[in-house]
């Protein structure tokens, strides 16, 4: 079979058997796919030959880049010694290793050791991290005696993954909405978006309304709230919407005041995306649980963390009859290949200084923004934190009117 022919049975065998996510495939099987066979550095080529820019990251997953040396020879030494080994009953040495060094960087970031953000829970993905977040601190109130404490509070934009947990603390109805009746019950907080306030208020004179707002709700029924769950500093598939300064400080604050557990999901904010390591630094905030995916692995291996703090681990300890173990887990959990991959991209960020690099390219970005903003009509707004980023665009500068789903904008700008 020569190229030309192995290419078009590719594509045929694309439409034939996969399913793509989040893709109306009635769409994608009117035009030809693309489809991927080779990555190197921050490009990515087709089985044509033709390179592409990986604007997203490949998902939002790879940091160093694709093919990055030290990750891929991380990988290939673990491959010889151990491909897999359960956690449940086991340890192995780059889960235990990987775990030790999550706790010390946490320590470092986001508070002065020791801390007690410091048990980790290794699972595959963001979804199953959050997963684990809303089990752990539901239970831990359950192991209190606590019985009454059955829901979270959630924002409106917020998103949390895919699966019925994550999407019952999500806010993007057009996602969600069809898995309504599946879902449990969560009160809805209103999102900090600032450009178009839930509230009617601007940002000059509103005293941050929405943290009022979830105050209110604390103030009513916090003996009904497990915890709050929130993505900090920005909210990121619900319209890139970065929280005005002081509200996530606020929203630990209110957790502390109300006794409610805060769980920040780090999945897309961690590993630099917002020029720190971990955005809950921006406010020097530690929550009680953090959920870390993505850029874990460098875009290498699926692995996910959920890490708790001591308090939430201790509530779980107790006799073999009283049946407080943490039954939860996944075939993959702590996957050897995984951590060894996650051990050398936290690697790399020590050796080629990752971090400070970030500062002259986010100067870069927030400079492009602004100009933006003031030469095209088409842009509402633009903001930011980071390298993370959002354009707004309307149907026209005289109103800011959003423009509708159905209009594709988004789409048809890509294409």
């Amino acid at each position: 079979m020569d190229i030309s022919e192995r290419n078009k049975r590719l594509e045929e065998l694309d439409g034939a058997c996969l399913w793509h996510p989040f893709t109306q495939m009635k769409e994608w099987l009117e035009n030809p796919p693309i489809i991927i066979e080779e990555a190197r550095d921050c490009f990515i080529r087709d089985i044509y030959g033709r390179w592409y820019l990986d604007g997203v990251s490949s998902m939002w997953v790879n940091i160093h880049g694709h093919g990055h040396r030290h990750i891929n020879e991380r990988l290939k030494a673990q491959i010889d010694k151990l491909a897999h080994s359960t956690l449940l009953g086991l340890g192995n040495v780059p889960a235990i290793e990987l775990a030790h060094r999550v706790v010390q960087l946490l320590g470092n970031t986001l508070a002065a050791p020791p801390h007690d953000l410091n048990k980790v829970f290794f699972s595959d993905n963001g979804s199953t991290a959050v997963e684990v977040a809303l089990k752990m601190a539901f239970g831990y109130w359950r192991h209190r005696g606590a019985t009454t404490r059955n829901s979270f509070i959630c924002l409106n934009n917020g998103y949390h993954g895919d699966t019925l947990g994550a999407v019952s603390v999500g806010g993007i109805d057009v996602f969600h909405a069809l898995y309504a009746p599946l879902l449990f019950k969560t009160h809805r907080s209103p999102s900090p978006y600032c450009y178009r306030c839930e509230l009617g208020l601007r940002r000059d004179g509103c005293h941050m309304q929405c943290l009022g707002e979830m105050e209110a709700i604390l103030s009513a029924q916090s003996q009904e709230i497990a915890a709050v769950i929130i993505e900090p500093m920005i909210q990121a598939a619900g319209g890139m919407v970065v929280a005005p300064e002081g509200f996530l400080r606020g929203v630990r604050d209110l957790c502390h005041r109300y006794d409610t557990l805060l769980i920040a999901d780090e999945v897309a904010t961690g590993f630099g995306r917002t020029g720190t390591m971990f955005a809950c630094q921006h406010e020097g905030v530690v929550p009680d649980i953090i959920c870390l995916s993505k850029g874990l692995t460098g875009g290498y291996m699926p692995l996910a963390l959920t890490v708790a703090s001591q308090r939430i681990f201790d509530s779980y300890q107790g006799e073999f009859s009283q049946l407080k173990a943490f039954f939860h887990g996944h075939s993959y959990t702590g996957n050897p290949l995984g951590c060894a991959c996650a051990l050398a991209c936290l690697d790399i960020f020590e050796t080629e200084g990752t971090l400070e690099a970030l500062k002259p390219k986010i100067e870069l970005l927030d400079r492009w923004l602004r100009d933006i903003v003031d030469r095209l009509a088409l842009v509402g707004h633009a903001r930011g934190i980071g390298l993370m980023a959002g354009v707004e665009l309307v149907q026209d500068d005289a109103t800011n009117n959003a423009c509708q789903y159905g209009q594709r904008i988004g789409w048809q700008v890509a294409h």
